[in-house]
């Protein structure tokens, strides 16, 4: 355990206190991941005028001088794997890659090995070390911009150096890329578009699923769209203007037309047939279809496409079309 004193001043002004604390420390020389801060908070470990915390979200609304304790981090790192990968685009900077369902993206508590990062080593041939690290992330996530769920299949990029890591992640940061992503929900919606724009938090009830009915959270912005109506579900077509944790599997829920076979969002339950559709899928039906954004390095314009993997298309087939694509 190690304590830290942080002054922060004008250029924290209306930063969430987390990612001003992150990058304070960061301009200190002291790297400290987002999950070492969140055990932090969680535990009463940082203060103000003897103070704890309690709010990582809260706003920075005066200079503050922060006191922490911080746990050590664990001594881990990604090393290469022999593992499938499929490479849709490759440059000096940058790979594209379309990721299966149930490759978890980085190493995390159970999932040490078999990650897309241990994949992306092996392809490169190279050290973690030789991959950057964004600031209040940990030597687990070596050229990490974004994440998929492990049960995600689809479209991810991943930075070869930290100037194309930081010009792809400032993109993330304002949004400015293009996300399409594919989905199959129970049940058949009433609309044929809908926007839905509500805040994103922790669920209070299952601190590992976020719920929209917080107090305080993100923004989380989704365009939905229904492309063709099926027996007791449909497919549909979701446009991310944010892109927060489970952001798409809590909107549905919300809906009352969670994923098919998303077990932490209502996709397992229902009719013994549902039920049963979903056990033999064996991961939620949710794929990202499409990715854009500007190069960070040269700024051309680059869209992937990756078509629905075998077993969702199975799935569409399976409850097949009950009336015109919408």
């Amino acid at each position: 355990m190690s304590f830290v004193r942080v002054a922060l001043g004008p250029e924290a002004l209306g930063q969430r206190l987390d990612a001003a604390l992150v990058a304070a420390l960061v301009r200190g020389g002291q790297r400290c991941s987002r999950s070492q801060l969140a055990r932090a908070f969680a535990a009463g470990q940082v203060r103000v005028a003897g103070a704890p915390v309690g709010k990582p979200g809260r706003l920075v609304d005066a200079a503050l001088v922060v006191e922490l304790e911080i746990e050590e981090p664990q001594a881990l790192q990604a090393v290469a794997e022999d593992l499938p990968l499929v490479v849709v685009h490759e440059d000096a900077d940058l790979l594209v890659i379309d990721k299966p369902a149930g490759m978890v993206v980085h190493a995390g508590p159970g999932h040490e090995r078999g990650t897309l990062v241990n994949a992306v080593l092996h392809y490169l041939g190279i050290s973690a070390d030789e991959l950057p690290v964004l600031p209040g992330n940990d030597a687990t996530r070596p050229g990490i911009v974004h994440r998929l769920d492990r049960d995600t299949s689809g479209l991810i990029v991943v930075a070869r150096n930290a100037r194309a890591q930081e010009g792809l992640a400032a993109q993330f940061r304002v949004h400015d890329l293009r996300r399409r992503y594919l989905g199959v929900v129970w049940g058949v919606p009433a609309f044929t578009k809908k926007s839905l724009k509500t805040r994103h938090g922790r669920d209070p009830g299952d601190r590992r699923r976020f719920s929209p009915h917080v107090d305080e959270g993100r923004e989380a912005i989704t365009h939905l769209q229904v492309l063709r109506a099926l027996h007791d579900a449909a497919l549909l077509e979701f446009q991310l203007e944010t892109g927060r944790t489970h952001q798409i599997r809590m909107h549905c829920r919300l809906l009352g037309h969670p994923i098919v076979a998303d077990a932490m969002y209502g996709g397992m339950g229902g009719p013994p047939a549902r039920r049963q559709v979903a056990a033999e899928l064996g991961r939620h039906a949710l794929h990202a279809a499409e990715l854009g954004f500007r190069h960070p390095i040269s700024g051309r314009a680059l869209d992937f496409s990756s078509p629905l993997p075998p077993d969702l298309s199975h799935l569409v087939e399976r409850l097949g079309s009950s009336g015109q694509a919408a």
